[in-house]
């Protein structure tokens, strides 16, 4: 990396590097192979997964949670860019809305690469308290490479090395070295010897990796329990380079991934994928059928009743974010609004969610069960074929989806109370009073709107009984 280490740091202990918040920083991609290594990759592209992680071991198994705190402070913002149009050789570049500390992108190993990369939070962001002068916690720019699989996925890890960062806001990391090299030209020639000299590029130290089973897993959505630690994980954390976990699987960063994870698109078209099941934020699923009138958020709903709905509704990444929001509140958000929120996926899906209308049937009929004829409500002629009788006429409309006999059935149960169980057929009366069986294509052959009346008629067994549609 094009960043100069700091001169005040001991002689055996990892480099330390300042960056400036926003600034871009040259990573130069090089192919440190052997002679006759790795001969599966000649001629092919390898993936290279660029992080900014936390250094420190505690921030590493709770990032989920740091990060999403910050995604709350800086909302619509990214932890780490690439500067596309200043890198060169990168092909194929990708970023997921759901991995804000993460860019990737396939590159030639025989050719000359360069990554600029942005850093965009700063290590104060992430101290306990803020008032002025705390010491800010150390990153990690962390690079994982992969080869591809005989299936085409570039799943096979090849390589990974990492560099310890420190990020402060614009210009304040050329004052730090600054201030790190006058105090350095301070010490005595024996204090100087203790430490290393500052060199004009970071060398990310090449790491071997390792899966270990993680005793306690704090949140919810980590689901799996297998981790990648670096192999030198008992030593001083402080002497040596450890590179963090990556999320879960590789898998997690493939288009074609079978697995329910995030999918990444291709940031120079600037769109983006709506993950097939589950994301988090990151586990969500599409929303296949429309929300009924009653799933809906009305805008007289409370603070509490809106956050009770963001529940329900797998936005519970976002309760703190609209933790004051009332339903009018959050109803008055346009979709530009929440896309920079919550993202472009997340924030498709929330103003979907709050402009969700119920689905319009594809078929709507009306029933009404023969009235007794002491039942005295409202009058009017029977039509269809019946007999004027005088009797009354309640119709309940039926609203078929699926379009089949056992939804007609199903719904008829329903609307009148009648135990499923007990209705063994159901008939349309025809021509010369004749018994048709219903079926789905007659169903589906049904007028919208049609009128039916129904009667019921014993079956030959003695148990349950038939419906007839006349």
């Amino acid at each position: 990396m094009c960043a100069a280490t700091s001169p005040a740091v001991k002689l055996y202990d990892e480099t330390l590097t300042y960056l400036n918040q926003g600034q871009s920083y040259e990573i130069r991609m090089l192919d440190n192979r052997k002679a006759g290594d790795i001969p599966e990759i000649n001629g092919k592209l390898v993936k290279s997964i660029i992080r900014v992680v936390f250094h420190d071991r505690r921030l590493q198994y709770t990032e989920h949670q740091q990060l999403e705190g910050w995604k709350w402070n800086r909302p619509g913002d990214r932890l780490l860019d690439l500067d596309i149009p200043m890198s060169v050789g990168v092909i194929d570049i990708k970023t997921n809305p759901s991995q804000l500390n993460a860019v990737e992108f396939l590159w030639d190993p025989t050719k000359c690469t360069s990554a600029f990369i942005q850093v965009h939070c700063i290590s104060t962001e992430f101290t306990p308290r803020k008032h002025g002068g705390e010491k800010g916690v150390p990153f990690r720019i962390q690079v994982d490479t992969f080869k591809q699989t005989e299936n085409g996925e570039y799943t096979d890890h090849l390589h990974s090395a990492s560099c310890q960062i420190k990020v402060f806001k614009p210009k304040g990391a050329d004052r730090k070295q600054k201030t790190d090299r006058e105090k350095m030209e301070k010490r005595t020639a024996h204090e100087k010897e203790k430490y290393q000299p500052s060199y004009d590029t970071t060398v990310l130290t090449e790491m071997r990796l390792e899966p270990i089973i993680e005793d306690a897993v704090e949140h919810e959505q980590k689901k799996s329990s297998k981790r990648t630690l670096p192999a030198d994980y008992g030593d001083s954390l402080a002497k040596r380079g450890s590179c963090s976990p990556w999320p879960d699987t590789p898998t997690t960063f493939v288009n074609n991934s079978p697995t329910p994870a995030p999918t990444f698109t291709s940031a120079q078209h600037n769109t983006y994928s709506v993950p097939d099941s589950n994301s988090s934020s990151p586990n969500h699923q599409g929303d296949g059928t429309s929300q009924g009138s009653g799933d809906q958020l009305h805008p007289s709903a409370t603070i509490q009743e809106t956050q009770q709905w963001l529940l329900k509704h797998r936005f519970s990444t976002y309760t703190r974010l609209f933790s004051n929001f009332s339903g009018a509140d959050l109803l008055k958000l346009t979709r530009e609004d929440l896309v920079q929120i919550c993202g472009p996926a997340d924030g498709i899906r929330l103003y979907n969610a709050l402009k969700s209308r119920s689905v319009r049937p594809r078929l709507t009929i009306y029933v009404c069960q023969e009235p007794l004829r002491s039942i005295q409500l409202e009058r009017q002629d029977a039509g269809n074929g019946d007999s004027s009788n005088g009797a009354v006429y309640v119709y309940h409309a039926i609203y078929l989806e699926e379009m089949a006999a056992s939804e007609v059935t199903r719904k008829l149960a329903l609307a009148f109370n009648i135990p499923l169980h007990q209705i063994n057929q159901v008939y349309r009366q025809g021509p010369t009073g004749i018994h048709i069986l219903v079926s789905d294509q007659m169903v589906q052959n049904f007028q919208d709107e049609s009128c039916f009346l129904f009667t019921t008629i014993k079956a030959e067994n003695g148990e349950g009984f038939h419906i007839i549609l006349k």
